[in-house]
């Protein structure tokens, strides 16, 4: 098929017959309106008039969220005249830190993050394009959100670590009152959003290159639900419990829980509309004082498509 392929992108000069190349440009464009990102790249390498269909901004406008202006307007010192429709593609579907407006971009900055992967190790949000769908994704660091006693040493802690995209989870070692909470105001695209808790049982390092957990501390999670709320600025309002260490599941299955990260399901919400921007405020609690609590990992809430959670990351467990 390779062979095949590439005769057929040869030119008339070459063949004698019509090939790939002597489509025009905008008939290419058309049809790369109705394919993904990823599919749109790898046609470009066919050929000159698939490449230039493949920069085309009418190819990338149809990709980009409606309200794409919006989203380039939560970075500070924004300069984004000169870029075509494909560069801002690009710098939306990797990462983008945001926390409140504190993160400032030059076109230094911008540049360099196209040009290769930089890393921002202090943005606390970030927020992405889906490569596939152009779809809005945002994570928010437990560094962004209120924790009970989370300034005292004796209750939590944090701790560095590569398994998180924020290089940091915070860690409860005993408490009697867990109650984490945060919130987020942003100009979401109209769509149906999950969002969820991402949180791990007993404190993990590495030791002699394997990883390696630590359930000294962990304790008080199987005695009640933790309770998860989520809340919108248009009125939605929605409840769940879980436990986090169900007595009820078999030794295998409990497990598997407590070497991996899970990540609890609070609930959807909807948006119909990007503006005015929209408020969640978020929150998973265990307030029951009969007992303490502790040997927990918190580090991060998501908000992605509901559609688009299927996609599973290694070593992460949905519990809904």
């Amino acid at each position: 098929m390779g062979a095949s392929l590439s005769n057929l992108t040869e030119n008339e000069s070459t063949t004698g017959k019509p090939g790939l190349g002597d489509i025009p440009e905008n008939c290419v464009a058309c049809v790369f309106m109705y394919l993904n990102p990823l599919e749109i790249c790898n046609l470009a390498r066919l050929n000159r008039a698939f490449r230039g269909a493949a920069s085309s901004d009418a190819v990338w406008d149809s990709k980009l969220p409606e309200n794409y202006h919006q989203l380039l307007d939560v970075l500070p010192q924004r300069k984004f005249e000169g870029f075509s429709k494909k560069d801002i593609f690009s710098f939306l579907s990797r990462p983008v830190p945001f926390d409140d407006g504190n993160k400032g971009f030059s076109k230094k900055d911008v540049f360099a993050f196209l040009s290769r992967p930089v890393p921002f190790d202090d943005g606390n949000k970030e927020v992405w394009l889906d490569r596939i769908s152009g779809r809005i994704c945002m994570s928010i660091s437990a560094k962004a959100m209120l924790i009970t006693s989370g300034e005292d040493r004796r209750h939590w802690n944090w701790f560095p670590t590569e398994e998180s995209r924020f290089h940091v989870v915070a860690y409860c070692q005993q408490v009697w009152w867990f109650e984490v909470s945060g919130s987020v105001k942003f100009p979401f695209p109209p769509d149906v959003y999950t969002l969820t808790f991402r949180v791990h049982l007993g404190k993990y390092h590495k030791r002699l290159g394997c990883r390696v957990c630590n359930f000294e501390h962990t304790h008080g999670w199987d005695l009640g639900p933790v309770r998860y709320e989520l809340s919108t600025s248009d009125g939605q309002h929605i409840v769940n419990e879980y436990f986090i260490h169900d007595c009820d599941q078999d030794d295998a299955s409990a497990n598997i829980k407590r070497g991996n990260w899970i990540e609890y399901k609070v609930g959807e919400f909807i948006v119909s509309r990007s503006d005015p921007a929209t408020e969640v405020r978020f929150s998973m609690k265990q307030i029951d004082c009969t007992h303490s609590k502790g040997g927990l990992c918190v580090d991060s809430v998501s908000i992605i498509p509901s559609d688009l959670k299927g996609r599973r990351r290694k070593g992460v467990l949905k519990y809904q």
